[in-house]
């Protein structure tokens, strides 16, 4: 949304009095003065919305029931430390990744230009290849908080009420800047066209596609998907970005390995090839478990083995574990299908 926008609906809730509006409105406009830098301005109309009324002076009573700000009830909010260089990203997603960042970083010089940064993700790929974890990084990256969309907190069976708690999530998350992250984006962003979808989550969609619409650019949307084919076709063109993380190759693999074994000091008796033919992982989630698994174990050995025989035992413990036959160059899934 526009700063010329958000002064347009500032107006609209004064006339109308509204005082909650007034307040998200002016929250929203001091969010946007802080990513142009201009922290004075902020500030000031921060500490303006922080005054008392003066005495004698006629208050508004508030809206009944729900207010705009419970929108946050919705969110939960966290500050990420895992960093982009944590993950293994092919070169055109990680290209990808930092043109979202720098754009974000340097967006004063793009609104100098008359242009706004992108900042609608889609990420698309199957559980346990980082879309969750690339989300953080982003949040990481750009120092700004994550708030993770609570489904729990949104979605409820009641008519039409779904659409209002998501439109006050969304206007709660328009004060600030931030990363906002929709796990299983196709549970709210389903295709309007289903036959089996009811007209509750027909109207979901089109609030969602509006508050998507509406989102200010200092606000980085990221969504996740499993199953993109359950997507709303207007939801999908409403991304500037859609990324594919899908399942890595065994050459991908070896190198997520290679990466993750310059973490020891010690030498482990295995190349990068042999240790992920070894382990034999089926995503990054599950690879990066066994290193996390060879951390933890190693700190409570205290020095107590080798640091090469503790990793030859952590990997036939790990086979034990998940089922599988472990040879010594192949390693066989022996769990049901």
């Amino acid at each position: 949304m526009a700063r010329s926008d958000l002064i347009i609906d500032l107006v609209k809730a004064a006339v109308t009095g509204n005082p909650d509006s007034i307040r998200t409105t002016a929250e929203a406009i001091a969010a946007d003065e802080r990513t142009k830098k201009h922290d004075g301005v902020a500030d000031r109309i921060s500490k303006a919305l922080n005054l008392s009324p003066k005495h004698g002076a006629i208050v508004q009573p508030r809206s009944q029931g729900l207010r705009v700000r419970d929108g946050s009830s919705g969110i939960q909010r966290s500050d990420p430390e895992r960093q982009l260089n944590s993950l293994y990203l092919d070169k055109p997603t990680k290209t990808a990744i930092l043109e979202l960042i720098e754009e974000q970083q340097r967006a004063d010089v793009l609104r100098a230009h008359g242009f706004e940064p992108r900042h609608r993700l889609l990420l698309v790929g199957p559980p346990g290849n980082g879309k969750t974890s690339l989300a953080e990084c982003l949040s990481y990256e750009m120092a700004l908080p994550l708030f993770t969309v609570r489904y729990d907190a949104v979605v409820t069976s009641y008519l039409g009420e779904t659409a209002q708690r998501l439109r006050r999530l969304f206007d709660f998350v328009r004060t600030e800047p931030c990363v906002l992250f929709f796990d299983e984006f196709d549970a709210i962003g389903k295709e309007r066209g289903d036959l089996h979808e009811t007209g509750e989550i027909k109207r979901v969609v089109s609030t969602l596609l509006l508050q998507l619409d509406d989102l200010p650019s200092y606000c980085v949307l990221v969504a996740a998907t499993n199953h993109p084919e359950l997507l709303d076709r207007a939801a999908w063109r409403r991304f500037e970005m859609k990324l594919e993380l899908g399942k890595p190759n065994d050459e991908q693999m070896t190198d997520y390995f290679s990466l993750k074994m310059k973490e020891f000091k010690d030498n482990s008796g295995f190349t990068a090839k042999r240790l992920r033919a070894a382990v034999a992982p089926k995503n990054f989630s599950e690879a990066e478990d066994f290193f996390m698994d060879i951390h933890r174990r190693f700190a409570l050995a205290q020095g107590n083995v080798t640091f090469r025989t503790f990793v030859k035992e952590r990997v036939a413990a790990w086979a034990s574990q998940h089922g599988r036959i472990i040879g010594d160059d192949r390693s066989t899934d022996t769990t049901a299908a």
